[in-house]
């Protein structure tokens, strides 16, 4: 297989076709030996992203079909609902909102999940992510109690469009609560898509489902030229979540 290999300005192939040219690596596009927050930013304008693991080139995607979540189809369970009803009565609990994105990257690259030895985040993602974060283009919605991190996630955005990244909890349902803020945010917001790449039973089971790749593409070339919005919220926007749920 002779893989596409990409310098820092090249341009990224169309991934409506280049993904095919690979058929026993479904959704690879290229290949570089480097990222940083300009090519990052090429990327996900064109429904690309970045996956590899220590020691291996930079490895860009774009799988068909494409793992999104709805936010009003984000699923609240009979335990997370408990959780953030505790959540907004106890005024130990908080969310931040960027309070701190270089902590909430690195927690979840030392999270530890099933069927996963290691992680894709490696020191080249940090500082690449860092970097968008610099730039107002990288987010992390941090939950916290008695003034502890207990979970959080990190994502892109860039105009309408959210990608997310990845969590972390070190709590019971923190990443599901910083969640569940994300889509409320965005449901105030009028993002009606969260890109969450690949399909996994943990995001089926919060309310994502698959989409054909092409949908997708044709989603985010409007949505990335609307305006993005302000990432500032407490905890009113899972008040109004869950008055949304029980309605």
């Amino acid at each position: 297989m002779n893989l596409l290999w990409l310098e820092p300005s090249d341009s990224f192939p169309n991934p409506r076709t280049a993904s095919d040219s690979y058929p026993d690596v479904p959704g690879l596009i290229a290949a570089s030996e480097n990222l940083g927050p300009e090519q990052l930013k090429r990327a996900y304008r064109h429904g690309i992203f970045p996956w590899y693991s220590k020691g291996q080139p930079v490895l860009w995607w774009s799988p068909n079909p494409r793992m999104i979540l709805v936010p009003q189809e984000l699923k609240i369970s009979h335990s997370l609902k408990k959780s953030l009803r505790q959540f907004l009565i106890n005024p130990d609990y908080e969310i931040r909102v960027d309070f701190d994105f270089q902590e909430t990257i690195m927690a979840c690259a030392t999270q530890s999940r099933q069927h996963q030895n290691g992680t894709w985040i490696t020191h080249a993602i940090i500082q690449a992510y860092t970097a968008l974060h610099a730039n107002n283009q990288a987010h992390s919605i941090e939950v916290f109690f008695d003034n502890q991190r207990i979970g959080g996630l990190y994502l892109v955005n860039i105009g309408g469009m959210v990608f997310g990244e990845s969590m972390f909890s070190r709590q019971a349902n923190a990443s599901k609560i910083a969640l569940a803020a994300l889509c409320g945010f965005c449901i105030d917001s009028q993002i009606s898509l969260i890109d969450c790449q690949q399909e996994t039973s943990h995001l089926s089971s919060m309310g994502g489902r698959p989409i054909p790749r092409n949908d997708f593409l044709d989603y985010i070339e409007h949505a990335i030229n609307a305006k993005s919005p302000v990432w500032n919220f407490n905890k009113d926007v899972l008040t109004r979540w869950i008055n949304r749920e029980q309605s």
